[in-house]
Protein backbone atom coordinates (compact mmCIF):
# COMPACT_ATOMS: atom_id res chain seq x y z
CA UNK A 1 0.00 0.00 0.00
CA UNK A 2 1.19 3.69 -0.88
CA UNK A 3 2.26 5.51 2.00
CA UNK A 4 3.11 8.98 3.08
CA UNK A 5 5.88 9.63 6.09
CA UNK A 6 5.33 12.46 8.29
CA UNK A 7 8.90 13.70 10.46
CA UNK A 8 7.84 14.86 13.85
CA UNK A 9 9.33 17.69 14.50
CA UNK A 10 7.34 18.30 18.31
CA UNK A 11 4.35 19.97 16.72
CA UNK A 12 1.65 19.67 18.94
CA UNK A 13 -1.02 19.40 15.61
CA UNK A 14 1.07 16.74 14.15
CA UNK A 15 -0.92 14.42 14.39
CA UNK A 16 -3.44 16.09 12.68
CA UNK A 17 -1.59 16.13 9.86
CA UNK A 18 -1.87 12.40 9.76
CA UNK A 19 -5.78 12.43 10.04
CA UNK A 20 -5.86 14.50 7.40
CA UNK A 21 -4.18 12.37 4.85
CA UNK A 22 -6.04 9.49 6.36
CA UNK A 23 -9.10 11.36 5.68
CA UNK A 24 -7.99 11.52 1.86
CA UNK A 25 -7.84 7.73 1.90
CA UNK A 26 -3.93 7.80 1.93
CA UNK A 27 -2.41 5.74 4.59
CA UNK A 28 0.59 7.71 6.56
CA UNK A 29 3.03 7.33 9.47
CA UNK A 30 4.63 8.91 11.98
CA UNK A 31 8.12 8.90 12.55
CA UNK A 32 10.28 11.40 14.87
CA UNK A 33 12.74 13.36 12.99
CA UNK A 34 16.00 11.66 13.90
CA UNK A 35 14.83 8.22 12.97
CA UNK A 36 16.02 6.66 9.67
CA UNK A 37 13.21 6.87 7.39
CA UNK A 38 12.41 3.05 6.14
CA UNK A 39 13.54 1.85 3.14
CA UNK A 40 10.56 1.01 1.24
CA UNK A 41 9.33 1.37 -1.97
CA UNK A 42 6.00 2.45 -0.85
CA UNK A 43 6.64 5.41 0.49
CA UNK A 44 5.45 8.12 -2.08
CA UNK A 45 6.33 11.39 -0.08
CA UNK A 46 7.84 12.86 3.15
CA UNK A 47 6.08 15.83 5.01
CA UNK A 48 8.51 17.91 7.59
CA UNK A 49 5.90 18.63 11.02
CA UNK A 50 6.04 22.25 12.72
CA UNK A 51 8.11 22.69 15.73
CA UNK A 52 8.27 24.61 18.90
CA UNK A 53 11.67 25.70 18.07
CA UNK A 54 13.46 27.63 15.96
CA UNK A 55 16.26 26.89 13.05
CA UNK A 56 18.19 29.77 14.68
CA UNK A 57 18.68 28.49 17.73
CA UNK A 58 21.77 26.18 18.20
CA UNK A 59 20.93 22.08 18.52
CA UNK A 60 17.84 22.82 16.52
CA UNK A 61 15.88 19.18 15.54
CA UNK A 62 17.16 19.67 11.51
CA UNK A 63 17.20 16.28 8.89
CA UNK A 64 19.17 16.33 5.84
CA UNK A 65 16.79 18.33 3.44
CA UNK A 66 18.86 17.89 0.40
CA UNK A 67 19.32 14.08 0.64
CA UNK A 68 15.39 13.47 1.25
CA UNK A 69 14.69 16.08 -1.89
CA UNK A 70 16.99 13.96 -4.06
CA UNK A 71 14.56 10.49 -2.90
CA UNK A 72 10.99 11.80 -2.65
CA UNK A 73 8.58 14.58 -3.06
CA UNK A 74 8.45 17.02 0.18
CA UNK A 75 6.50 19.21 1.60
CA UNK A 76 7.17 21.43 4.33
CA UNK A 77 5.05 22.90 7.06
CA UNK A 78 5.45 25.66 9.37
CA UNK A 79 8.76 24.86 11.41
CA UNK A 80 9.14 22.51 8.39
CA UNK A 81 8.97 24.69 5.69
CA UNK A 82 11.55 27.20 7.98
CA UNK A 83 14.12 24.55 7.92
CA UNK A 84 14.28 23.63 4.34
CA UNK A 85 14.77 26.91 3.82
CA UNK A 86 17.30 27.27 6.48
CA UNK A 87 19.43 24.05 5.15
CA UNK A 88 19.25 24.95 1.09
CA UNK A 89 20.71 28.58 1.70
CA UNK A 90 17.92 30.81 2.71
CA UNK A 91 17.44 33.11 5.54
CA UNK A 92 14.90 32.94 8.20
CA UNK A 93 15.30 35.73 10.58
CA UNK A 94 12.97 36.65 13.95
CA UNK A 95 10.49 39.04 12.84
CA UNK A 96 8.36 41.92 14.65
CA UNK A 97 5.60 41.14 12.96
CA UNK A 98 4.67 37.64 14.36
CA UNK A 99 1.46 35.57 13.22
CA UNK A 100 -0.34 33.63 14.99
CA UNK A 101 -4.34 32.70 13.99
CA UNK A 102 -6.22 33.53 11.22
CA UNK A 103 -4.38 35.35 8.35
CA UNK A 104 -5.26 35.57 4.52
CA UNK A 105 -3.18 33.52 1.98
CA UNK A 106 -2.75 35.49 -1.19
CA UNK A 107 -1.90 33.74 -3.98
CA UNK A 108 0.76 35.37 -5.99
CA UNK A 109 1.71 32.64 -8.72
CA UNK A 110 -0.65 29.95 -10.29
CA UNK A 111 0.73 26.31 -9.12
CA UNK A 112 -1.31 23.34 -9.48
CA UNK A 113 -0.51 23.38 -5.75
CA UNK A 114 -2.86 25.46 -4.76
CA UNK A 115 -5.81 24.90 -7.80
CA UNK A 116 -9.07 25.35 -6.33
CA UNK A 117 -8.61 27.91 -3.85
CA UNK A 118 -9.61 31.50 -4.56
CA UNK A 119 -7.18 34.52 -4.98
CA UNK A 120 -7.66 35.00 -1.60
CA UNK A 121 -8.58 32.64 1.32
CA UNK A 122 -7.95 32.24 5.25
CA UNK A 123 -4.89 30.29 6.73
CA UNK A 124 -4.11 29.56 10.16
CA UNK A 125 -0.41 30.70 11.33
CA UNK A 126 1.44 29.71 13.98
CA UNK A 127 4.93 31.46 14.16
CA UNK A 128 7.73 33.85 14.71
CA UNK A 129 10.47 33.68 12.54
CA UNK A 130 9.95 34.73 9.05
CA UNK A 131 11.82 33.55 5.93
CA UNK A 132 12.78 36.59 4.41
CA UNK A 133 15.18 34.97 1.73
CA UNK A 134 14.24 31.82 -0.32
CA UNK A 135 17.39 29.84 -1.53
CA UNK A 136 18.29 30.29 -4.89
CA UNK A 137 16.52 27.72 -7.51
CA UNK A 138 13.04 28.29 -5.65
CA UNK A 139 10.19 30.72 -5.98
CA UNK A 140 7.17 32.60 -4.06
CA UNK A 141 3.91 30.91 -5.22
CA UNK A 142 1.74 32.97 -2.05
CA UNK A 143 2.13 36.00 0.86
CA UNK A 144 0.38 36.93 3.04
CA UNK A 145 -0.25 40.95 4.38
CA UNK A 146 2.26 40.42 7.29
CA UNK A 147 4.94 38.30 5.89
CA UNK A 148 6.62 38.03 2.69
CA UNK A 149 7.01 34.23 2.05
CA UNK A 150 4.12 31.73 3.20
CA UNK A 151 4.17 29.13 0.51
CA UNK A 152 6.86 28.65 -2.52
CA UNK A 153 8.66 25.80 -4.23
CA UNK A 154 11.55 23.90 -5.90
CA UNK A 155 12.02 24.96 -9.53
CA UNK A 156 14.24 22.06 -10.87
CA UNK A 157 14.26 19.97 -8.11
CA UNK A 158 14.41 16.20 -8.94
CA UNK A 159 11.37 15.42 -6.65
CA UNK A 160 8.32 18.28 -6.31
CA UNK A 161 9.26 19.90 -3.05
CA UNK A 162 6.42 22.68 -1.61
CA UNK A 163 6.44 24.57 1.68
CA UNK A 164 3.60 26.42 3.45
CA UNK A 165 4.43 28.95 6.55
CA UNK A 166 0.84 28.23 8.25
CA UNK A 167 -0.90 24.72 9.25
CA UNK A 168 -2.94 23.71 6.35
CA UNK A 169 -3.93 20.49 8.83
CA UNK A 170 -5.93 22.74 11.42
CA UNK A 171 -9.44 22.98 10.32
CA UNK A 172 -9.05 26.89 10.58
CA UNK A 173 -6.99 26.88 7.33
CA UNK A 174 -10.28 27.20 4.61
CA UNK A 175 -8.42 24.93 2.08
CA UNK A 176 -6.00 23.13 4.12
CA UNK A 177 -7.66 19.45 2.94
CA UNK A 178 -7.96 20.89 -0.66
CA UNK A 179 -4.09 21.96 -0.57
CA UNK A 180 -2.63 18.85 1.12
CA UNK A 181 -5.17 16.33 -1.45
CA UNK A 182 -3.35 18.89 -4.54
CA UNK A 183 -0.22 17.36 -3.43
CA UNK A 184 -0.93 14.56 -2.39
CA UNK A 185 -3.26 12.94 -5.04
CA UNK A 186 -2.75 15.58 -7.63
CA UNK A 187 1.36 16.05 -7.65
CA UNK A 188 2.36 13.26 -6.34
CA UNK A 189 -0.25 10.66 -7.72
CA UNK A 190 -0.85 8.96 -4.78
CA UNK A 191 -3.55 6.47 -4.08
CA UNK A 192 -6.63 6.38 -1.96
CA UNK A 193 -6.25 2.91 -0.79
CA UNK A 194 -6.90 3.26 3.03
CA UNK A 195 -10.44 2.15 3.33
CA UNK A 196 -12.64 0.84 6.30
CA UNK A 197 -13.43 -2.48 4.37
CA UNK A 198 -9.56 -2.76 2.83
CA UNK A 199 -8.02 -2.62 6.60
CA UNK A 200 -11.14 -5.11 7.68
CA UNK A 201 -10.24 -7.35 5.52
CA UNK A 202 -6.38 -6.93 5.16
CA UNK A 203 -6.33 -7.18 9.04
CA UNK A 204 -8.16 -10.36 9.69
CA UNK A 205 -5.88 -12.33 6.75
CA UNK A 206 -2.74 -10.99 8.20
CA UNK A 207 -4.68 -12.44 12.10
CA UNK A 208 -5.37 -15.53 10.66
CA UNK A 209 -1.75 -15.77 9.08
CA UNK A 210 0.00 -14.70 12.20
CA UNK A 211 -1.93 -16.64 15.08
CA UNK A 212 -2.67 -19.69 12.88
CA UNK A 213 -4.65 -22.25 15.18
CA UNK A 214 -3.15 -20.69 18.70
CA UNK A 215 -5.02 -19.35 21.77
CA UNK A 216 -5.52 -15.19 21.87
CA UNK A 217 -6.21 -14.03 25.27
CA UNK A 218 -7.72 -10.65 25.21
CA UNK A 219 -8.43 -7.98 28.26
CA UNK A 220 -11.30 -5.96 27.80
CA UNK A 221 -12.14 -2.13 29.04
CA UNK A 222 -15.45 -1.48 28.30
CA UNK A 223 -14.61 1.05 25.78
CA UNK A 224 -14.55 1.32 22.05
CA UNK A 225 -10.55 0.58 21.51
CA UNK A 226 -10.67 -3.16 23.34
CA UNK A 227 -14.18 -3.82 21.91
CA UNK A 228 -13.43 -3.16 18.38
CA UNK A 229 -9.99 -5.18 18.84
CA UNK A 230 -12.23 -8.21 20.14
CA UNK A 231 -14.57 -8.55 17.31
CA UNK A 232 -11.95 -8.30 15.00
CA UNK A 233 -10.12 -11.14 16.41
CA UNK A 234 -13.09 -13.22 16.47
CA UNK A 235 -14.05 -12.63 13.04
CA UNK A 236 -10.36 -13.83 12.14
CA UNK A 237 -9.60 -16.77 14.63
CA UNK A 238 -13.30 -17.50 16.44
CA UNK A 239 -13.23 -19.70 19.20
CA UNK A 240 -9.67 -19.27 19.85
CA UNK A 241 -9.78 -15.60 21.73
CA UNK A 242 -11.10 -15.92 25.11
CA UNK A 243 -11.61 -12.27 26.99
CA UNK A 244 -11.62 -11.44 30.32
CA UNK A 245 -13.45 -8.10 32.00
CA UNK A 246 -11.85 -7.03 35.05
CA UNK A 247 -13.77 -4.59 37.50
CA UNK A 248 -10.93 -2.54 38.78
CA UNK A 249 -13.45 -0.46 41.06
CA UNK A 250 -12.40 2.39 38.50
CA UNK A 251 -15.47 2.15 36.10
CA UNK A 252 -18.72 4.38 35.90
CA UNK A 253 -21.94 3.56 38.63
CA UNK A 254 -22.94 0.28 37.26
CA UNK A 255 -21.14 -0.60 34.16
CA UNK A 256 -19.67 -3.42 35.08
CA UNK A 257 -22.73 -5.28 34.49
CA UNK A 258 -24.31 -3.41 31.69
CA UNK A 259 -20.71 -4.03 29.59
CA UNK A 260 -20.68 -7.79 30.48
CA UNK A 261 -23.73 -8.37 29.16
CA UNK A 262 -23.62 -6.49 25.84
CA UNK A 263 -20.36 -8.53 25.66
CA UNK A 264 -22.19 -11.91 26.32
CA UNK A 265 -24.49 -10.89 23.75
CA UNK A 266 -22.38 -10.09 21.00
CA UNK A 267 -20.74 -13.98 21.38
CA UNK A 268 -17.74 -13.13 22.98
CA UNK A 269 -15.98 -15.45 25.07
CA UNK A 270 -15.68 -13.14 28.20
CA UNK A 271 -15.31 -13.87 31.81
CA UNK A 272 -15.40 -11.52 34.61
CA UNK A 273 -13.28 -11.23 37.18
CA UNK A 274 -13.95 -8.61 39.97
CA UNK A 275 -10.63 -7.08 41.61
CA UNK A 276 -11.79 -3.77 43.09
CA UNK A 277 -10.19 -4.83 46.69
CA UNK A 278 -6.54 -5.14 44.54
CA UNK A 279 -7.07 -2.02 43.16
CA UNK A 280 -7.89 0.38 45.83
CA UNK A 281 -5.75 -1.29 48.46
CA UNK A 282 -2.74 -0.56 45.87
CA UNK A 283 -3.37 2.80 45.43
CA UNK A 284 -4.14 4.33 48.76
CA UNK A 285 -2.68 7.28 50.05
CA UNK A 286 -1.24 7.35 46.64
CA UNK A 287 -2.19 11.53 45.08
CA UNK A 288 0.69 11.76 42.14
CA UNK A 289 -1.62 11.21 38.62
CA UNK A 290 2.01 9.31 36.39
CA UNK A 291 2.08 6.82 39.87
CA UNK A 292 -1.68 6.37 39.99
CA UNK A 293 -0.99 4.72 36.32
CA UNK A 294 1.59 3.12 36.86
CA UNK A 295 0.28 1.11 39.76
CA UNK A 296 -2.78 0.65 37.84
CA UNK A 297 -0.50 -0.74 35.17
CA UNK A 298 1.27 -3.24 37.16
CA UNK A 299 -2.26 -4.56 38.86
CA UNK A 300 -3.85 -5.39 35.89
CA UNK A 301 -0.59 -6.90 34.91
CA UNK A 302 -1.20 -8.71 37.47
CA UNK A 303 -4.55 -9.61 37.91
CA UNK A 304 -4.62 -10.37 34.52
CA UNK A 305 -1.61 -13.11 34.98
CA UNK A 306 -3.15 -14.51 37.51
CA UNK A 307 -6.32 -15.37 35.41
CA UNK A 308 -4.49 -16.02 32.50
CA UNK A 309 -3.36 -19.17 34.61
CA UNK A 310 -6.23 -20.60 33.67
CA UNK A 311 -5.71 -20.76 29.94
CA UNK A 312 -2.19 -22.59 29.67
CA UNK A 313 -2.86 -23.31 25.88
CA UNK A 314 -2.71 -19.57 25.51
CA UNK A 315 0.16 -18.18 23.11
CA UNK A 316 -1.15 -14.70 22.32
CA UNK A 317 -2.08 -11.56 24.28
CA UNK A 318 -4.75 -8.91 22.03
CA UNK A 319 -4.54 -5.55 22.89
CA UNK A 320 -6.08 -2.26 22.00
CA UNK A 321 -4.00 -0.25 21.52
CA UNK A 322 -4.10 2.35 18.72
CA UNK A 323 -2.26 4.75 17.04
CA UNK A 324 -2.22 7.96 19.43
CA UNK A 325 -1.31 5.48 21.96
CA UNK A 326 2.20 4.62 20.27
CA UNK A 327 2.89 7.98 18.85
CA UNK A 328 2.00 9.50 22.31
CA UNK A 329 4.68 6.99 23.63
CA UNK A 330 7.81 7.70 21.48
CA UNK A 331 9.52 11.19 22.53
CA UNK A 332 10.19 13.36 19.81
CA UNK A 333 13.56 13.90 21.38
CA UNK A 334 14.99 11.00 22.33
CA UNK A 335 14.81 8.89 25.87
CA UNK A 336 15.44 11.91 28.51
CA UNK A 337 11.83 13.10 27.99
CA UNK A 338 9.68 12.11 30.29
CA UNK A 339 6.16 11.82 29.16
CA UNK A 340 2.76 10.38 29.76
CA UNK A 341 2.10 6.72 30.48
CA UNK A 342 0.09 4.75 28.66
CA UNK A 343 -1.90 1.62 29.60
CA UNK A 344 -1.68 0.09 26.64
CA UNK A 345 1.88 0.93 25.33
CA UNK A 346 4.64 -1.21 27.67
CA UNK A 347 6.10 -4.52 27.96
CA UNK A 348 4.52 -7.37 29.68
CA UNK A 349 6.49 -9.55 32.17
CA UNK A 350 8.67 -12.34 31.29
CA UNK A 351 7.06 -14.74 33.09
CA UNK A 352 3.79 -14.26 30.54
CA UNK A 353 5.53 -15.95 28.32
CA UNK A 354 3.06 -14.19 25.76
CA UNK A 355 3.50 -12.98 22.57
CA UNK A 356 1.45 -9.16 21.76
CA UNK A 357 -0.85 -8.88 18.95
CA UNK A 358 -2.30 -5.30 18.27
CA UNK A 359 -4.70 -5.34 15.45
CA UNK A 360 -5.87 -1.45 15.51
CA UNK A 361 -2.02 -0.44 16.04
CA UNK A 362 -2.52 1.72 13.07
CA UNK A 363 -5.70 3.73 13.71
CA UNK A 364 -6.61 6.96 14.60
CA UNK A 365 -10.07 7.02 17.21
CA UNK A 366 -12.41 7.68 14.62
CA UNK A 367 -11.23 5.37 12.13
CA UNK A 368 -11.93 2.63 15.05
CA UNK A 369 -15.22 3.58 15.56
CA UNK A 370 -15.72 3.16 11.80
CA UNK A 371 -14.24 0.01 11.84
CA UNK A 372 -16.55 -0.75 15.04
CA UNK A 373 -19.62 0.16 13.40
CA UNK A 374 -18.65 -2.31 10.20
CA UNK A 375 -18.57 -5.35 12.35
CA UNK A 376 -21.94 -4.64 14.04
CA UNK A 377 -20.52 -3.34 17.76
CA UNK A 378 -23.39 -1.43 19.28
CA UNK A 379 -24.45 1.74 19.69
CA UNK A 380 -24.40 1.92 23.72
CA UNK A 381 -20.35 1.26 23.18
CA UNK A 382 -19.91 2.28 19.94
CA UNK A 383 -21.00 5.76 20.96
CA UNK A 384 -19.56 5.60 23.81
CA UNK A 385 -17.37 8.99 25.34
CA UNK A 386 -13.75 8.45 25.72
CA UNK A 387 -13.17 6.88 29.07
CA UNK A 388 -9.47 7.48 30.62
CA UNK A 389 -7.37 3.63 30.96
CA UNK A 390 -7.16 4.35 34.66
CA UNK A 391 -10.44 5.26 34.71
CA UNK A 392 -12.28 7.26 37.58
CA UNK A 393 -8.99 7.17 39.75
CA UNK A 394 -7.26 10.28 37.32
CA UNK A 395 -10.53 12.00 38.12
CA UNK A 396 -10.26 11.81 41.28
CA UNK A 397 -7.51 14.42 42.11
CA UNK A 398 -5.82 13.44 45.37
CA UNK A 399 -6.07 10.14 47.17
CA UNK A 400 -8.28 7.27 45.33
CA UNK A 401 -10.81 5.45 47.81
CA UNK A 402 -13.96 3.59 47.47
CA UNK A 403 -15.79 6.03 49.39
CA UNK A 404 -14.26 8.31 47.14
CA UNK A 405 -15.03 6.44 43.96
CA UNK A 406 -18.74 6.30 45.30
CA UNK A 407 -18.76 9.31 45.58
CA UNK A 408 -17.85 10.05 41.96
CA UNK A 409 -19.96 7.52 40.62
CA UNK A 410 -23.22 8.65 42.27
CA UNK A 411 -22.71 12.85 40.75
CA UNK A 412 -21.03 11.53 37.32
CA UNK A 413 -24.14 9.21 37.01
CA UNK A 414 -26.51 12.22 37.57
CA UNK A 415 -24.23 14.24 35.11
CA UNK A 416 -24.36 11.25 31.78
CA UNK A 417 -28.10 10.68 32.40
CA UNK A 418 -29.28 14.33 31.78
CA UNK A 419 -27.19 14.66 28.61
CA UNK A 420 -28.38 12.25 27.96
CA UNK A 421 -31.83 13.06 28.46
CA UNK A 422 -31.58 16.26 26.87
CA UNK A 423 -30.25 14.68 23.97
CA UNK A 424 -26.69 15.99 23.87
CA UNK A 425 -24.55 13.18 24.98
CA UNK A 426 -23.91 12.40 21.32
CA UNK A 427 -23.10 15.99 20.56
CA UNK A 428 -20.33 15.92 22.91
CA UNK A 429 -17.17 14.55 21.78
CA UNK A 430 -16.08 13.70 25.76
CA UNK A 431 -17.95 14.28 29.28
CA UNK A 432 -17.24 13.56 32.47
CA UNK A 433 -16.98 14.59 36.46
CA UNK A 434 -14.16 15.40 38.62
CA UNK A 435 -13.85 15.28 42.36
CA UNK A 436 -11.60 17.86 43.26
CA UNK A 437 -9.19 17.46 46.64
CA UNK A 438 -10.76 20.44 48.42
CA UNK A 439 -14.05 21.51 50.73
CA UNK A 440 -16.22 24.19 50.45
CA UNK A 441 -18.71 25.94 53.32
CA UNK A 442 -22.24 26.03 52.08
CA UNK A 443 -25.62 25.98 53.62
CA UNK A 444 -28.59 23.45 53.51
CA UNK A 445 -31.62 24.03 55.31
CA UNK A 446 -30.19 25.99 58.09
CA UNK A 447 -27.11 24.51 58.57
CA UNK A 448 -23.79 25.21 57.49
CA UNK A 449 -22.27 22.18 55.42
CA UNK A 450 -18.00 22.07 54.73
CA UNK A 451 -18.04 19.41 51.57
CA UNK A 452 -16.75 18.51 48.37
CA UNK A 453 -16.38 19.91 45.19
CA UNK A 454 -17.27 18.43 41.65
CA UNK A 455 -16.55 19.75 38.55
CA UNK A 456 -18.23 19.24 34.87
CA UNK A 457 -16.04 19.21 31.97
CA UNK A 458 -17.50 18.29 28.58
CA UNK A 459 -15.41 19.07 25.34
CA UNK A 460 -15.87 18.74 21.88
CA UNK A 461 -13.11 17.34 19.64
CA UNK A 462 -12.83 15.21 16.48
CA UNK A 463 -9.14 13.34 17.81
CA UNK A 464 -8.58 14.69 21.62
CA UNK A 465 -5.71 16.59 20.03
CA UNK A 466 -7.48 20.12 20.47
CA UNK A 467 -10.76 19.94 21.92
CA UNK A 468 -13.34 23.54 22.56
CA UNK A 469 -15.41 23.23 25.83
CA UNK A 470 -18.91 22.14 25.13
CA UNK A 471 -21.75 25.03 26.08
CA UNK A 472 -24.28 23.40 27.38
CA UNK A 473 -27.12 25.32 28.20
CA UNK A 474 -27.35 27.48 31.45
CA UNK A 475 -30.30 25.47 32.87
CA UNK A 476 -29.47 21.99 32.30
CA UNK A 477 -26.64 22.94 33.95
CA UNK A 478 -27.99 24.60 37.05
CA UNK A 479 -30.37 21.07 36.71
CA UNK A 480 -27.46 18.96 36.87
CA UNK A 481 -25.99 20.64 39.55
CA UNK A 482 -29.06 21.08 41.69
CA UNK A 483 -29.54 17.51 41.25
CA UNK A 484 -25.53 16.48 42.38
CA UNK A 485 -25.98 18.72 45.36
CA UNK A 486 -29.22 17.49 46.63
CA UNK A 487 -28.76 13.73 45.16
CA UNK A 488 -25.52 13.21 46.60
CA UNK A 489 -24.61 13.20 50.01
CA UNK A 490 -21.51 15.13 50.31
CA UNK A 491 -20.83 17.46 47.62
CA UNK A 492 -22.25 21.00 48.12
CA UNK A 493 -20.78 22.76 44.72
CA UNK A 494 -20.63 22.43 41.23
CA UNK A 495 -18.51 24.03 39.08
CA UNK A 496 -18.08 23.75 35.26
CA UNK A 497 -14.86 23.69 33.40
CA UNK A 498 -14.62 25.89 30.18
CA UNK A 499 -10.90 26.21 29.24
CA UNK A 500 -10.23 24.44 26.09
CA UNK A 501 -7.24 22.30 24.73
CA UNK A 502 -4.48 23.42 24.60
CA UNK A 503 -3.56 24.82 27.22
CA UNK A 504 -5.78 23.14 29.11
CA UNK A 505 -5.79 19.35 28.91
CA UNK A 506 -9.43 17.15 28.29
CA UNK A 507 -8.65 15.40 31.98
CA UNK A 508 -7.33 17.29 34.76
CA UNK A 509 -4.65 14.39 35.20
Amino acid sequence: MQKVIILDFGSQVTQLIARRIRELEIYCEIIPFHKPIPDDEEIKAIILSGSPSSVRDSGHPSVDIQKITKQYPLLGICYGAQLLAHNLGGQVQASDKREYGRAMLNIVKKDEFLKGLPDSSQVWMSHSDTISQLPDGYELIANTESIPVAVFKGIDTEFPVYAVQFHPEVMHTTYGKTILENFLKGICQIKSEWTTSSFIDDTVDSIRAQIKNEQVLLALSGGVDSSVAALIMKQAIGKNLHCFFIDNGLLRLNEYDQVLDTYKRLGLDVKGINAKDEFYSALKGVTDPEQKRKIIGKVFIDVFQHAALSYPEVKWLCQGTIYPDIIESVSVYGPSMTIKSHHNVGGLPDTLHLKIIEPLKLLFKDEVRQVGAALGLPSEILGRHPFPGPGLAIRIIGAVSPENVSLLQKADAVYIRNLKEHNLYDKIWQAGTILLPIQTVGVMGDERTYEQVIALRAVNSTDGMTAEWSQIPHEILAKISNEIINQVKGINRVVYDISSKPPATIEWE
